[in-house]
């Protein structure tokens, strides 16, 4: 039987209707996914995101384990800051796709909160487990521990500040603080966004997360589900683990090199072929944008065609309202991704028309 979130009453009553994710329940929509997406657009959404996982790393030595393992700066990152951050194998293939946060536990301790796509807490505590030799660190899964709620939207810090009844500085990306919603909910509030809208998540404690749904909510936030969040996303060409990425992609290739690769930190797994791709100046794909001819989306995994030539394959693929057309992110190959490019999409059985466009797709913000 899939798991409820601790939103799963509140999100029910507001009449959501549910769709399973990596062994979730949690909402699809709430009658009308298009009216979600555009009140996400022009006002803002609330989103329950509380399957995705979540890690607490702690210990004397949590920070530069961390650091050596992943292909950002940990280290150097001080308590309220963030980063997005990949875990490779040593030939720079994709162990998984993370944001770490550098928290306060009480009493004072610290420890890093990482947030990865739901599903993945235990694999990832198994993998970070397999490289402690004699550090000190350790490794708590504390995803039932946690409701995330996702805020998004231009209105997003005014209804932020409104349920808070105080003012929230303005954070820089994945920077985050403490805050309470009413008495007691003290909670996480960390500036992310990933749906290319400036967005807010929101991480309290099971137990507040009816009140803190709530207070959102009456301060202006409308509930909205994952079909409108995947359409939101897919536009602003964030990618996913497990859809987008997976353990045989070279992660140069994922183009999160600004947010996720950090080239002065010294040693790390994976660090060498990175380096080299850097320095040749030569990735053989690179993740962009897709507008396509014809009606619907295409299947993940649909090949790429130009002048015969097999240049690429297919990822995520959604019908965008913003420019009433299907769009799809794929990787494409080197010699293909000048924008205006013409390929062909192979999908069901025959050949549709693409054009080859950057991220986040032009025309959706």
């Amino acid at each position: 039987m899939p798991e409820h979130t601790p939103l799963h009453d509140v999100t029910a009553q507001a009449g959501a209707s549910f769709v399973e994710s990596a062994g979730w329940l949690v909402p699809a929509h709430y009658g009308d996914p298009h009216a979600e997406y555009e009140q996400a657009r022009s006002s803002a959404a609330l989103f329950d995101l509380s399957h995705r996982g979540k890690v607490e790393v702690s210990g004397a030595d949590a920070g530069s384990f961390l650091h050596n393992l992943t292909t950002n700066d940990v280290k150097g990152m001080p308590v309220g800051a963030g980063c997005e951050a990949f875990l490779t194998t040593a030939t720079a293939k994709v162990v998984d796709h993370l944001r770490i946060y550098h928290v306060l536990l009480s009493g004072g301790r610290e420890a890093f909160f990482l947030d990865l796509e739901p599903g993945r807490s235990e694999r990832l505590i198994q993998y970070l487990d397999r490289y402690v030799i004699s550090e000190s660190v350790e490794f708590a899964d504390r995803t039932r521990e946690f409701a995330h709620l996702h805020l998004a939207g231009p209105r997003a810090k005014d209804i932020l500040e409104k349920a808070l009844l105080d003012d929230v500085p303005d954070l820089e990306p994945l920077q985050h603080m403490v805050r309470t919603f009413g008495a007691s909910a003290h909670s996480h509030i960390r500036r992310h966004d990933p749906l290319a809208l400036p967005g807010y998540d929101v991480v309290c404690l099971s137990g507040f997360a009816a009140n803190v749904w709530g207070l959102l909510v009456r301060a202006g936030a409308r509930p909205a589900g994952l079909e409108a969040y995947e359409t939101l996303r897919i536009e602003a060409g964030t990618p996913v683990y497990g859809t987008d990425i997976d353990e045989n992609r070279f992660v140069v290739e994922v183009g999160r090199i600004a947010q996720a690769i950090c080239y002065t930190k010294g040693c790390f797994l994976g660090q060498e072929p990175i380096v080299m791709a850097r320095d040749r100046g030569q990735v053989q794909r690179t993740l962009l944008g897709l507008k396509l001819s014809g009606e619907g989306p295409v299947p993940r995994g649909s090949k790429l065609l130009r002048d015969g030539k097999d240049v690429g394959v297919t990822a995520s693929s959604v019908v965008s309202p913003a420019l009433g057309q299907p769009i799809a992110l794929a990787y494409v190959r080197r010699g293909n991704q000048e924008p205006g490019t013409v390929v062909e999409v192979e999908a069901g059985g025959e050949r549709r028309r693409a054009e080859v466009v950057p991220l986040p797709f032009p025309g959706t913000r």
